[in-house]
């Protein structure tokens, strides 16, 4: 695994990392308007450390289907006290940035953000290229089909896992010619941006042939609506089932878990690494 993640308390040698959601937002799907104060978030935050989370991702402008667009300043205005107060209380946990705009991930790594994770792959902002080299940050870059607003309008695809590997594949190149090479960077399919329910379960199927891009690979797959459509559970009700899908993940070659539930996810993922290592 890239020496380089390491250093950015990345520590993929083997083990799984889980990465907790924290949103500082009042319409995101799941958790929208619950953390309204640096007392909530300092709360939710000191939660999912204590409950194992290796990362915790900030966002201050909602993804969910049909999203509006916050403006810079009010994104700004959210995430910065948030990423300062978790910093002085956890001087060296890796924090990553949530957002598409370069002067919000300038304004979170200048207050003690180590990671910039971009839901467009860096094709909102190109300046988020200078961004991350300034701050020698690791770099996540997601698929997306469409934009926040439209991408759940009847996506299609031919073979969605070999589009979205070919999508990863032309950014990573891109990335490379912005002098940020492969070892900094980190590959997620993108569950739910563009996708229907039979797209997300071949993503998670075959999850394995992302691993051949190089990169470590992130899965965001919380509480997200397909397992609400094939198990009939509403959001508040998705955390087992994200779970399962966590230890099926582990198998199948993820390196990083998104989660909002951090607790459930930990144990998940230490029981399929437990036995994922046994021989018979």
């Amino acid at each position: 695994m890239s020496a380089f993640l390491q250093r950015h308390g990345l520590k993929l040698n083997g083990r799984v990392l889980v990465m907790g959601i924290l949103n500082v937002t009042p319409d995101s799907f799941s958790d929208g308007g619950r953390l309204a104060t640096t007392d909530d978030v300092m709360s939710q935050a000191a939660a999912m450390v204590t409950a194992g989370a290796d990362i915790l991702d900030i966002g201050g402008e909602s993804t969910r289907p049909n999203a509006a667009p916050v403006a810079l300043a009010e994104e700004r205005a959210r995430v910065v006290p948030a990423i300062q107060a978790i910093r002085q209380r956890y001087p060296t946990l890796p924090l990553s940035i949530d957002t598409t705009k370069g002067e919000v991930a300038r304004a979170a790594c200048q207050v003690g953000a180590t990671i910039i994770n971009d839901i467009s792959a860096l094709r909102t902002d190109p300046a988020m290229a200078d961004v991350a080299k300034e701050f020698e940050t690791p770099v996540i870059i997601m698929h997306m089909q469409g934009t926040p607003g439209d991408m759940q309008k009847n996506p299609v695809y031919v073979d969605v896992v070999a589009e979205i590997g070919a999508f990863l594949e032309e950014r990573l190149c891109w990335l490379e010619e912005q002098a940020i090479p492969r070892e900094r960077i980190i590959v997620d399919p993108g569950i739910g941006f563009g996708k229907t329910m039979t797209h997300n379960l071949a993503i998670l199927g075959q999850l394995e042939r992302f691993t051949a891009l190089g990169c470590p690979v992130l899965v965001g797959h919380s509480r997200k609506s397909f397992l609400g459509k094939l198990l009939n559970l509403e959001i508040d009700q998705r955390d087992q089932a994200t779970a399962v899908v966590s230890a099926l993940c582990v198998a199948k070659g993820a390196a990083i878990l998104r989660v909002h539930d951090v607790a459930g996810t930990v144990q998940a993922v230490r029981l399929a690494q437990a036995i994922a290592v046994q021989t018979v």
